[in-house]
């Protein structure tokens, strides 16, 4: 994927003053700089669901309630 994943607001406070940062990612996402809290930080895409996939809590077995 070579397009840039680009965040509508900052996940730490949440303000929308977002610039792409120069600094290198460790895992190869885009970094990004929060200019309000002054934080950067990285998205990344971890990989495709399987449809249909669901993990039910422990306890609860065929989706039923007691």
């Amino acid at each position: 994927m070579t397009e840039r994943a680009a965040p509508f607001y900052c996940p730490y406070c949440g303000d929308e003053d977002l610039r792409p940062s120069e600094a290198e990612s460790p895992r190869g996402g885009a970094a990004w700089e929060c200019s309000s809290c002054n934080r950067a930080f990285a998205l990344s895409f971890l990989g495709l669901l399987a449809k249909g996939l669901r993990r039910e809590p422990p306890g609860i077995e065929g989706g039923t309630t007691p």
